[in-house]
């Protein structure tokens, strides 16, 4: 009967304690929700605020692995099942790019996209690093990030909306870098052959990704 009661009581206290989690966390603002259940091993997705996930710990191991190396350089943006993100700075994307590769062993880029952010004059691109040579990364995407100055009158190759090419780093970026160029503006410096993919050559008007691109007529 004792060990039947102690049991009970711990059963209680645990969920008692759950429940304090639940009630802190509604009456927090979602910056201080993050950083308490950061504290408590948790990832609050902010899709997800009411269930905290647990941080895998695969992942979490990888990000750590690039945390220790670069420090301050590298902000490491969330680690969920399968996934991880981080934002370096255009400077640092190269070197940070190099030993996602060699030393967490993502092998190829899988897409390359862009955000246009008119409202802080950046435009944010986003490498999606995936592995064909290690069954354990088999599943894993790496979102390497950065963000270049957006221009307001856009000169495609020609204004500050610059940033390093990773064509050197992965091969399989090529096109998709151009395909960046072309829509957003983004000239990738160093990469071997930047030019339209998909538009024609004689294009005038604004990159077609950039939320003030209008069709005309509209």
């Amino acid at each position: 009967m004792s060990s039947g009661t102690e049991k009970d009581v711990e059963v209680k206290d645990t969920t008692e304690e759950h429940s304090e989690n639940i009630t802190k966390s509604d009456s927090m603002s979602k910056g201080e929700a993050k950083k308490f259940y950061e504290e408590k091993g948790l990832d609050l997705s902010p899709d997800v605020p009411v269930k905290p996930k647990p941080i895998p710990t695969f992942e979490k191991s990888l990000a750590d692995k690039i945390s220790s190396k670069f420090g301050d350089k590298i902000h490491v943006d969330y680690v969920r099942a399968d996934r991880i993100r981080a934002t370096t700075k255009r400077e640092d994307i190269v070197d940070v790019a190099k030993f996602i590769r060699d030393e967490l062993k993502y092998d190829h880029a899988e897409s390359v996209s862009g955000v246009d952010y008119p409202d802080s004059s950046e435009i944010e691109v986003i490498y999606h690093l995936g592995s064909y040579t290690d069954e354990k990364l088999g599943r894993q995407i790496f979102a390497l990030a950065t963000r270049v100055p957006r221009e307001d009158i856009p000169n495609p190759g020609s204004d500050a909306t610059r940033t390093p090419s990773l064509r050197d780093v992965f091969y399989s970026v090529e096109f998709h870098e151009r395909e960046c160029f072309e829509m957003f503006g983004v000239y990738f410096e160093g990469h071997p052959d930047m030019r339209r993919l998909l538009l024609p050559e004689d294009w005038a008007d604004i990159p077609p990704f950039r939320k003030d691109f209008k069709i005309k007529g509209r």
